[in-house]
C-alpha cells in the first residue's frame, strides 16, 4: 500500500520523509495496513512558510467567514460519522457506542459550533476603550498555532479537529496539526474534511495543515521556530517538558496539558454516611475508559478507620469483578506497568491487580500507602499511573491529611466528599483552602472524570497539570485567549483601528469595556 500524503500549503502531497509507520489495533494486536510518513524538516519548513502567508490573510478575514468554516467543518464531520467512528475504533479500541459515536463525536462538533459563535460575537477578545486618553486594546490572532493531539481522544482533542483546533481557528490563526501516531487514519479523514471546508468557505489554503509524525529533534526545532506563534500540547509529561523547554528557550508561549492525579479527599462523615455508594462511584470513575482520562482519580485520601478499610475492601471487590478494558496502545500498557512498579518501589502496597495482561490490558489495580510513608517520598508517590490504577493514602488524622495536601503537585481537579448533614464542615473549611490553589477545578461530592463543555469550565491547573495556570483548554470563549496577543492602539486614527475598537460595535452583540463599563452600544450613542 502506498504511503499516505501529508497536507501542506493546500495540497495533499508526498512527504519529504525519513521513514514510515503504521498504527496498531490495540484490541487485536493487528498492525493496520495504512502506511504514514515520518516527515523531515523540509516538510516542517514548507508548512511554516505556508502558514505565515495564511496568518497574514486571516488577521483581516471577516469573522463570518471563519465561523462559516467552523460550522461547515462540523457539518461535514457528521456526514462522515460512520467512517470516522469505525476508523477511530480500529485505531484506539475505544467502543463505537456510546463513547465514540454518541459522546465524543457530538462533543467535537459542538465545540466547533461554539467556537463559531464566539468568533461571530467577538466578545472573547475583551476589547477595551479609554475615550479620554484615546487608548484602545484588544486580543488579536497570535499567528500560526502548532497543535499536538493526544492518544486518548481521537476526535475531541485531535490536533486537526479538537478543542485546541477550534479555539485557534476561531481566534483567527492558521493551524499546523501534528497527528498522534496511535490514530493517523482518523486524523487524515478529519484533515480531508477540514480542508474541504476550507475550500468551500474561501479561507487561505494553508489555514489547516497536517503532519503525521516527526523525529524528536525535528519536533523540538519546530516548536522553537520564529515563524510559529504558539503551541498547544496534550500528552505525556516527559515529552511535553522537552518541547516546553525548547519553546521556553526562545520565549515561545507553550500551552500544555501534562499530568494530573486529580486527588479525591473523602472525609470521615461522608465515608460513614455512604461508604458503599462512594466505593461504587470511585470504581466507576477509575475504570471509565480504562482510566485513560486526564481527570481520572489517581490519588485518594482516607482517614484511618474501619469505614476506610471497608471502602478499600469494597473497591477491591469491584475491581476484581470487573473485566479490564483495552488500553490505547502497547506503549500505554508498558508505561502503566512501569508506573505501578515505581509506586511499589516508593513504598506503596498492592491491594489488587498490578500485572500486565494479554491484549494490551492491565489488571484493574489499587495500591495503598500510609500518610507517613507518602510524606517520606511525596514526589515518587505522585508518579502518574495513566490507566486503570489508583493509589489510596490512609492518613492518621487531620494534621497528617493537611500535610499530604500541602505536598501535592498541581492538578487539573481536586474533589472533596463530605457528610450531607454538615458533620465534616470543620474539616472541609480546613482542607479546601489547601487544595484550592493546587487544582484548576474544585469539586464537591462528585468524581472528576466528566469535563463539561461549558463556558464556565476550567480544564487547566497549576504545573505540572498544565504549563500555565491562567488558561483553560475547555470552555469557550476563554479557551480562545491562549491563541491571542494583546494589541494596544494609542491615538490611532479611527479608520485605522480594527473593527472591534472602532466607534461602531461591529457585531452589535460584542461586549466592550468602554471607560470602565461593559457595553454593547456604539461609542458616542
Amino acid at each position: 500500500m502506498p504511503t499516505h500524503p501529508i497536507l501542506i500549503a493546500g495540497q495533499w502531497r508526498a512527504a519529504k520523509a525519513s521513514g514510515t509507520f503504521r498504527a496498531e489495533n490495540p484490541a487485536t494486536g493487528e498492525i493496520l495496513p495504512d502506511e504514514f510518513p515520518v516527515s523531515t524538516w523540509a516538510d516542517c519548513d514548507a508548512a511554516l512558510n505556508a502558514a505565515a502567508d495564511a496568518a497574514t490573510v486571516l488577521r483581516v478575514t471577516p469573522p463570518e467567514q471563519i465561523a462559516n468554516f467552523l460550522t461547515g467543518f462540523a457539518d461535514r464531520i457528521e456526514a462522515r460519522k460512520i467512517e470516522l467512528v469505525e476508523t477511530a475504533h480500529a485505531e484506539t479500541g475505544l467502543p463505537k457506542a456510546p463513547r465514540l459515536a454518541d459522546v465524543e463525536l457530538p462533543r467535537t462538533t459542538g465545540q466547533l459550533r461554539q467556537a463559531a459563535a464566539a468568533a461571530l460575537d467577538g466578545s472573547w477578545a475583551l476589547p477595551t476603550i479609554d475615550t479620554k486618553l484615546n487608548i484602545r486594546s484588544t486580543l488579536a490572532p497570535i499567528g500560526t498555532v502548532l497543535i499536538f493531539g493526544p492518544n486518548n481522544f481521537p476526535f475531541a482533542f485531535n490536533g486537526v479537529a479538537g478543542g485546541d483546533f477550534a479555539a485557534a481557528i476561531a481566534a483567527g490563526n492558521p493551524v499546523i496539526a501534528k497527528a498522534h501516531p496511535c490514530h493517523p487514519r482518523t486524523s487524515m479523514i478529519l484533515a480531508e474534511v477540514a480542508f474541504a471546508a476550507v475550500k468551500e468557505t474561501g479561507l487561505p489554503p494553508a489555514t489547516v495543515q497536517m503532519l503525521y509524525q516527526l523525529a524528536p529533534e525535528e519536533g523540538l526545532r519546530l516548536v522553537a521556530d520564529a515563524r510559529l506563534g504558539t503551541v498547544g500540547f496534550t500528552g505525556s509529561r516527559a515529552a511535553g517538558l522537552k518541547l516546553k523547554a525548547a519553546a521556553d528557550a526562545v520565549g515561545k508561549p507553550f500551552y500544555a496539558e501534562l499530568s494530573s492525579l486529580n486527588p479525591v479527599v473523602i472525609l470521615p462523615g461522608a465515608l460513614a454516611e455512604r461508604g458503599a455508594k462512594l466505593a461504587e462511584e470511585f470504581t466507576g470513575s477509575c475504570l471509565m475508559a480504562s482510566g485513560q482520562f486526564c481527570t481520572s482519580p489517581g490519588l485518594t485520601i482516607l482517614f484511618a478507620s474501619e469505614a476506610a478499610e471497608q471502602f478499600i475492601v469494597g473497591v477491591k471487590a469491584k475491581l476484581e469483578s470487573t473485566a479490564p478494558g483495552t488500553l490505547l496502545s502497547s506503549g500505554v500498557a508498558r508505561n502503566l506497568a512501569a508506573s505501578v512498579r515505581a509506586l511499589q518501589a516508593a513504598g506503596a502496597e498492592l491491594v489488587v491487580g498490578g500485572s500486565p495482561l494479554a491484549g494490551n490490558k492491565f489488571a484493574n489495580t489499587l495500591l495503598r500507602v500510609s500518610g507517613e510513608m507518602f510524606l517520606s517520598s511525596p514526589e515518587k508517590l505522585q508518579t502518574e499511573a495513566f490507566g486503570n490504577a489508583s493509589l489510596v493514602v490512609v492518613v492518621r488524622d487531620a494534621a497528617e491529611a493537611a500535610n499530604v495536601l500541602v505536598h501535592l503537585e498541581g492538578n487539573l481537579t481536586g474533589s472533596i466528599y463530605s457528610d450531607t448533614a454538615g458533620k465534616d464542615d470543620a474539616l472541609y473549611a480546613q482542607f479546601a483552602p489547601l487544595l484550592r490553589p493546587r487544582v484548576g477545578r474544585l469539586l464537591n461530592d462528585k468524581m472528576p472524570t466528566g469535563v463539561a463543555v461549558s463556558a464556565a469550565m476550567n480544564h487547566g491547573g497549576p504545573f505540572p497539570a498544565t504549563g500555565h495556570p491562567g488558561f483553560t483548554a475547555v470552555g469557550i470563549p476563554a479557551s480562545l485567549r491562549r491563541f491571542a496577543m494583546l494589541q494596544c492602539f494609542d491615538n490611532v486614527r479611527p479608520a485605522r483601528l480594527p473593527a472591534a475598537l472602532q466607534n461602531k460595535n461591529p457585531s452589535g452583540k460584542m461586549w466592550r469595556l468602554i471607560d470602565g463599563n461593559w457595553s454593547q452600544e456604539n461609542l458616542g450613542e
